[in-house]
Order: C-alpha cells, then sequence, then structure tokens
C-alpha cells in the first residue's frame, strides 16, 4: 500500500472565470424578444429553467435511450463504461485512513456511468454541430451517481474503441425491433390465420 499525502489546504488555487448563462442580459434580451413575459420577475424565469432541466435529467436517467433535447439539439443519454486503467482515488477514505485507497466500484462489476450528449442524430444532421456541446450541472452528476447502482444493466454500453454515434445508433435501432417483434407476439392469434 502506498502512503497517502495529505494535500496542502491552503496552498494557492487557480480558479476560472465562470460564465454564468441565466445573467442580467439574457432575462432582458429575453423578455425583449417575448413581451409578454415582461412582466415575469427574474427569480421566476430562472426558477422555470430549473424545474425544466430538473424534468429532462430525471427522464434521461429514467429511460434507456435517453432523452432528444428540444430543437433537436441533440441527444442525452447514459452510458455504461469499462473503468479507467488509472487508479480512481477514493480522497476522503485515504485521507482518514493515511493510506491511498482506491473506488473498485464493486456493486456495478466495475462499470462506471457516464452522461453522453451527442447531436449526430439517427435522423436529422445539424448544421454547425461541432459548435454544440453539453455539460451536466452537480444535481445531474449526483443524482446518477446514486442511481446508477440500482439499475446499471439497464444503460447502454458504450465502448471506447468506437464511435459513439454508431454505438448508440445500434442501440436505438435494436431496441425499436424489438419493440416492434413484442408488439407483433402480442397481437398474433392461432385462430387468424
Amino acid at each position: 500500500m502506498r502512503e497517502f499525502k495529505k494535500p496542502d489546504v491552503t496552498a494557492p488555487r487557480f480558479r476560472p472565470a465562470v460564465y454564468n448563462v441565466l445573467n442580467k442580459e439574457f432575462f432582458e434580451s429575453f423578455k425583449k424578444k417575448y413581451s409578454k413575459y415582461k412582466d415575469l420577475d427574474n427569480s421566476d424565469l430562472k426558477n422555470i429553467i430549473k424545474k425544466f432541466n430538473y424534468a429532462v435529467y430525471n427522464k434521461v436517467i429514467d429511460v434507456r435511450d435517453g432523452v432528444q433535447l428540444p430543437e433537436s439539439i441533440g441527444w442525452l443519454f447514459i452510458g455504461t463504461c469499462q473503468q479507467s486503467k488509472k487508479q480512481n482515488v477514493n480522497y476522503a477514505k485515504s485521507l482518514k485512513y493515511g493510506v491511498s485507497v482506491s473506488n473498485n466500484n464493486w456493486e456495478t462489476d466495475g462499470k462506471l456511468a457516464k452522461i453522453f450528449f451527442t447531436n449526430h442524430a439517427p435522423k436529422h444532421k445539424i448544421k454547425n454541430r461541432e459548435f454544440w456541446g453539453f455539460t451536466a450541472c452537480r444535481n445531474f452528476k449526483r443524482t446518477v451517481a446514486k442511481t446508477y447502482p440500482e439499475n446499471w444493466n439497464m444503460y447502454i454500453v458504450v465502448d471506447a474503441t468506437k464511435k459513439l454515434n454508431l454505438t448508440y445508433s445500434k442501440a436505438v435501432y435494436r431496441d425499436r425491433k424489438n419493440k416492434e417483434a413484442e408488439l407483433a407476439l402480442k397481437q398474433y392469434n392461432d385462430s387468424n390465420l
């Protein structure tokens, strides 16, 4: 076992500048564009956006294939991946015991959950799709971390050596075929030949 060195919490830190999308300029431009909402308070608007985001990320967790974002911006889904080759250190336990302790994800057979965003849609491609990206909020990540060990077999397995759009398209296509086959078997009747 390796000795774990306690980090210096008083050392200088680098903090990158953070840009918040829900700022004063956004609210002003929104109210200018949609004049019927000009009497709505900024905090109410922020709450509406947060509730919508909450509904979207809960749906992503519940549905295996994920969710298509509004305006066909892209797809969000949770994928199952292999554990990385480097050691995943559990800092809280390492500090407690003074020895380097790693997370091995025993409850998920060493698999990890990752939140994926893709705009390589199976049907329609978006112009300038390389400019779009996605960063999950802290609540979304923590909710995925809590719920993933319960249903880790449910999510799409993503191979690190293959392109994401091919993996996702094949998984969605395979599920649709399976649902069609199940529907055909339910509707099948021996007496109606």
